[in-house]
């Protein structure tokens, strides 16, 4: 009877999680909260649930909240519509590529958990280090528009201080959290390309040349078109996904040790 009762406890809780992580997703995908400009482009951070659902509760909870996030891209595509949102109405592209976040995700962060402390700090410095050349390059860039009067003032603040809480993060994740932040670090940058290759990787598949058409592109160029749209936008979501994940589940895993 103890055993039954511990199992539907353990149920209920991941039944729990999926259900507030899945609607966190969903208030994202459907409101601008979702939305985070980095330098140049916009930041997604809706599949960020996906990914501390698996990281917490393994590969099954991050799955079902990737679905959650997969149905409402298909409904915001249907009530917001853009010059692209026919491609989301197909399962493949709006649900598959978020249900393999979760489980890519997970097996990540087990996954460096068994390679050992010494290989995981090689490979989260050599992302962190990517990252922030990655930044102050993008604020050497705006730095260079500013002076030209081509973005405003507040945009460039925003890319210095992303510089500035990257580091502090990066630094104090891996000085309070040596054991813990690397895998949770290198967890987030492989889901959140789960999810842009994911997404991109079927756009290319199955609507390539409509997609680039539509988009004002060179339809006899679909694949650099879309590799283009891949960079501008799976590096941006990496950093801001590598943020809030790392922050966010060390400070849950640092609270449950209390």
């Amino acid at each position: 009877m103890i055993k039954q009762n511990s199992k539907t406890s353990f149920s209920l809780r991941k039944l729990t999680i999926i259900g507030v992580l899945g609607a966190i997703s969903a208030i994202l995908g459907m409101t601008p909260i979702g939305f985070i400009p980095v330098g140049p482009t916009n930041a997604t951070i809706m599949h960020i649930p996906v990914i501390i659902g698996a990281i917490l509760e393994g590969p099954v909870v991050g799955a079902m909240v990737g679905v959650i996030f997969g149905i409402f891209s298909i409904i915001r595509s249907i009530t917001a519509p853009t010059v692209i949102s026919p491609v989301f109405y197909n399962p493949l592209v709006s649900i598959l590529p978020r249900v393999l976040i979760g489980i890519t995700s997970y097996y990540t962060f087990i996954t460096l958990k068994k390679a050992g402390k010494r290989l995981s700090t090689i490979v989260v410095t050599l992302v962190w280090s990517g990252v922030i050349v990655y930044l102050i390059r993008n604020f050497v860039i705006q730095l260079n528009s500013y002076n030209t009067n081509e973005i405003g003032l507040w945009q460039l603040v925003f890319s210095g201080l992303l510089i500035i809480i990257t580091l502090l993060i990066g630094y104090f994740s891996y000085k309070k959290f040596k054991e813990q932040s690397i895998e949770v670090v290198l967890s987030a940058v492989v889901g959140t390309l789960t999810n842009t290759v994911g997404v991109l990787g079927m756009i290319y598949l199955l609507y390539g040349k409509w997609f680039v058409e539509k988009t004002g592109g060179n339809p006899e160029m679909v694949g650099k078109t879309i590799l283009g749209v891949a960079i501008a936008n799976g590096i941006p979501e990496a950093i801001v996904g590598m943020l809030i994940v790392t922050s966010v589940v060390i400070g849950i895993k640092r609270t449950d040790k209390r």
